[in-house]
């Protein structure tokens, strides 16, 4: 695990050619055709020496989830050991490792009919008076969400009201523990700022590479637009604004970089209270002995 630009993928390939590992990506963006450059996916040599799982398997239209990742991933595990080998799950996106480590609660999937009741009630009362309802149905949920949070407001609602069973409730039911013995590993410089340097100098780097022609291609598609998940990914989101002449080409930069830093700091955040992580330097010389060093028998 690590932040973006913090050097995941050359100590990763580096570890194949140690151990009889095979590498499973856990990265939001990477699952797209299509989006190469912007997401700093392995490049054909890389692949080459170190194949990734779990990369191209979606075109940028169709939607993927937590629980998807879950699934995908098990079955990737499952056949990597069959066989003798050692997974290897390589990225930063902090949820799919969440849940693929603790599983996820068992909680429907939407329903466009009840969230345009949900939000048909709240243009006519008010979403005070939807945190209301919510807070005689689900007291725990009501604490935890405030009023002025209409997109969480509507799933706690549409839950209670698709199963008759509140978000609280359904949240404590998880999936069965991970069949796996697991040590966990996290990358990154020491010095803040020379991994905000890093994210420069990549998306600087992304540019040269054909990263605004490679956007320029997505929004040439009818059937995506700035809403999908896929457009949302940082640095797409900024270039395809510069495409709809938003902003100019050098804020569109300046943008993407800052968004990358924050999208840095906030995998940080979530790894800094992650249990029983061993932390790497990314510039140490020894890394891949600790990697080697720390894995059971």
């Amino acid at each position: 695990m690590g932040p973006t630009a913090s050097g995941k993928t050359d100590l990763a390939i580096r570890l194949t050619q140690a151990l009889p590992c095979e590498i499973i990506s856990v990265d939001s963006a990477m699952i797209y055709t299509g989006m190469d450059i912007g997401t700093a996916k392995p490049t054909a040599e890389e692949l080459a020496l170190a194949p990734h799982r779990l990369i191209d398997i979606l075109d940028p239209a169709q939607a993927y989830s937590a629980a998807d990742f879950r699934q995908d991933a098990l079955r990737e595990m499952q056949e990597i050991t069959s066989r003798g080998k050692i997974p290897l799950l390589v990225g930063g996106t902090m949820m799919y490792f969440k849940v693929l480590l603790e599983g996820i609660s068992p909680l429907p999937p939407a329903n466009k009919t009840i969230r345009a009741e949900i939000e048909a009630e709240a243009l006519k009362h008010g979403w005070a008076a939807m945190h209301q309802q919510l807070s005689l149905i689900d007291k725990t949920a009501a604490k935890r969400i405030h009023p002025n949070d209409p997109q969480r407001l509507t799933r706690a609602l549409e839950v209670q009201r698709i199963t008759g069973k509140s978000l609280t409730e359904l949240s404590q039911h998880t999936s069965p523990p991970l069949p796996f013995r697991v040590t966990q590993f996290a990358i990154a410089p020491k010095d803040r700022q020379v991994l905000h340097d890093r994210i420069a100098e990549r998306f600087e780097l992304m540019l040269q590479q054909g990263f605004e022609q490679e956007v320029r291609k997505l929004f040439q598609r009818t059937d995506l637009h700035e809403d999908l998940p896929a457009i949302r990914c940082v640095g797409y989101r900024q270039m395809w604004d510069h495409l709809q002449k938003r902003y100019d080409h050098q804020e569109m930069t300046f943008r993407a970089i800052v968004a990358t830093r924050q999208l840095a700091k906030r995998q940080l955040t979530w790894l800094r209270s992650w249990q029983s992580l061993i932390w790497l330097d990314t510039f140490a010389d020894n890394n891949l002995e600790q990697l080697v060093s720390r894995l059971p028998d």
